[in-house]
């Protein structure tokens, strides 16, 4: 799959995103069964375009990486989270939502996406970080992130 979406979208493959209801039980989940070299964790309010506007985005975020692969957990809590809480499971498991790629230009990308007819149904950033998703349901059976950020960006988060 990652060849496919290098062809069609580029970038550099690097997350797995799940949903979930509970953060803490999710995070310790992957700190008793996996390998993470550094967790990083929030509680933020974002601002974001949404398929419904603009507007915030609360959420709990945790960001895992098991060797070079970042895990990210993601709690909606209010505001535009639809994308996220439309997919949680019933109970306070996980669900597997999005992968994301890194890219190194964003204008490039953002053409890539309109020739392709792919929607972007959520996105936001500012000058060190820009990340978008792309609605690739019907393919891939999930939603595909891309993210463009600074080399600096990219180490304050853990990348190496």
């Amino acid at each position: 799959m990652s060849g496919a979406m290098d062809k069609l979208l580029g970038g550099h493959f690097y997350q797995n995103a799940y949903v979930t209801r509970d953060i803490a039980k999710a995070v310790a989940g992957f700190e008793r069964l996996a390998d993470v070299r550094l967790k990083l964790e929030v509680d933020t309010e974002v601002e974001a375009t949404t398929t419904l506007g603009r507007g915030a985005m609360h959420q709990k975020v945790a960001f895992l990486w098991i060797g070079d692969m970042q895990v990210e957990l993601i709690q909606p809590v209010s505001g535009l989270v639809q994308l996220y809480s439309d997919d949680l499971p019933d109970d306070d498991s996980i669900r597997f939502h999005h992968i994301c790629h890194r890219i190194d230009d964003w204008d490039a990308l953002q053409k890539r996406i309109a020739k392709n007819g792919l929607p972007i149904v959520l996105e936001g950033g500012g000058d060190a970080l820009k990340y978008c998703y792309v609605d690739t349901r019907s393919w891939l059976g999930h939603y595909v992130e891309f993210t463009w950020m600074t080399d600096e960006m990219w180490a304050r988060i853990g990348g190496r």
